[in-house]
C-alpha cells in the first residue's frame, strides 16, 4: 500500500475545502488561527511519517492533551483514578455542567473538561504544576523525538482569562471533594496542558505507543501498560469527540480525540496513528475538514478497528 500517495491524494481532494468550519473564538489565542490551515501525517510502526500541507507546523492540541495526561495519571495511580471520574459518554457539550449536578461531582469521562480536571489533579499529586507539566512535555519530546515541543505561552494565558467556566467546573467539583490539589494550581497545570503546540507529524510519531499495546515500535519505549493502553483507546473510541464520538466511529471506524485547536488524533491499533489539523470545527468542537479527511483514509486504507 502505498501511504504517501494515500495522504497526498487525501489531501488534494479536500484542499479545495480548507476554511470550512468555524474557529474556536471564544478563545481569543485561537480566534486569530488562519482558518485556511490544513495538515494530515500517519506514522506508522517502522519509523516512517507520511505527510501533507501544513503537516510540520506547530498548533494548539487543546484536549487532544487528555490523552497523555490519562496515560500519566492511569501509570500513577491505577484504578483509584477510577473513583473520581468515570467512563461513559456523555451526551453532553465538553464543558456542561448539568451532569455534575445530578451524579455530584463525578465527571461522565477523563475526556471531556471536568473529568479532565480530575484526572489533572492526580497528575499534580501534590506537586506544583511546573513540575506535573514539565513530566508530560518531557514524555511528548521523548515520543515524538523532538525537542521543539513546548507548551505557548500566549494560548495558556489566553485560556486562563477564558476560563471561567472552567473554573466554576472545578470548584463546583471540590465542593463535593473530588479533588485533592488547590482549584488554581490544578487549573494551571491544565490550561498549560491544553496550550501544548505540536505539529501533526510531531503528534503522530508521539501517539505511536497507543497503536501498538503501549510501548513505542520505534524505540521500544514502554509508555503504558497493554491493559491500560486499551482502555484509554476504548475511551477514545466512546468519548474522544463528546456528544459526536458516535457519528465519529460511525464514519471514520477509528479510535480518536479532537481537540477545538482543529486537530484530531486518530489511532489504528497494529496499524498507525494519523494527526490532522484544520482550525474550523463543526457544531460539537471536532475539525470538520479534519474528520473527512480521517473517513476518506479510513476508505483508501481499509482500515477499521471493526475489521
Amino acid at each position: 500500500m502505498n501511504l504517501q500517495h494515500i495522504i497526498d491524494e487525501t489531501f488534494a481532494e479536500l484542499e479545495p475545502r480548507r476554511g470550512c468550519g468555524a474557529v474556536a473564538d471564544y478563545i481569543p489565542a485561537l480566534a486569530n488561527v488562519d482558518p485556511g490551515k490544513f495538515g494530515v501525517a500517519l506514522a506508522t510502526k517502522d519509523g516512517a511519517t507520511y505527510c501533507a500541507g501544513d503537516a510540520g507546523e506547530a498548533f494548539s492540541i487543546q484536549s487532544i492533551s487528555k490523552v497523555f495526561v490519562l496515560a500519566l495519571a492511569l501509570d500513577r495511580h491505577g484504578p483509584r483514578l477510577w473513583d473520581r471520574v468515570g467512563r461513559e459518554p456523555s451526551g453532553d457539550p465538553f464543558n456542561s455542567i448539568v451532569q455534575l449536578e445530578r451524579e455530584k461531582g463525578i465527571p461522565r469521562n477523563p475526556f471531556i473538561n471536568a473529568g479532565a480536571i480530575v484526572t489533572t489533579d492526580h497528575l499534580v499529586d501534590d506537586r506544583s504544576h511546573d513540575v506535573a507539566i514539565d513530566e508530560l512535555v518531557a514524555l511528548l519530546r521523548k515520543m515524538a523525538r523532538d525537542d521543539a515541543v513546548h507548551v505557548d505561552p500566549e494560548v495558556a494565558r489566553s485560556e486562563s482569562k477564558a476560563g471561567a467556566r472552567n473554573r466554576s467546573l472545578a470548584y463546583f467539583m471540590e465542593s463535593f471533594d473530588r479533588l485533592r490539589n488547590p482549584v488554581e494550581t490544578v487549573l494551571a497545570a491544565y490550561f498549560r496542558q491544553c496550550a501544548l503546540a505540536l505539529s501533526c507529524k510531531q503528534l503522530a510519531e508521539a501517539a505511536l505507543f497507543l497503536a501498538f499495546d503501549g510501548t513505542d515500535p520505534v524505540t521500544r519505549e514502554v509508555v503504558t501498560s497493554t491493559a491500560r493502553c486499551r482502555r484509554i483507546n476504548a475511551l477514545m473510541l466512546t468519548c474522544g469527540h463528546y456528544d459526536n464520538s458516535g457519528e465519529f466511529a460511525f464514519e471514520v471506524g477509528f479510535c480518536g480525540k479532537s481537540g477545538v485547536g482543529g486537530g484530531i488524533l486518530a489511532v489504528v491499533p497494529n496499524k498507525a496513528t494519523i494527526a490532522v489539523w484544520s482550525p474550523g470545527l463543526n457544531e460539537a468542537g471536532t475539525s470538520e475538514l479534519g474528520a473527512l479527511a480521517l473517513r476518506k483514509i479510513a476508505e483508501k486504507t481499509g482500515w477499521s478497528i471493526f475489521g
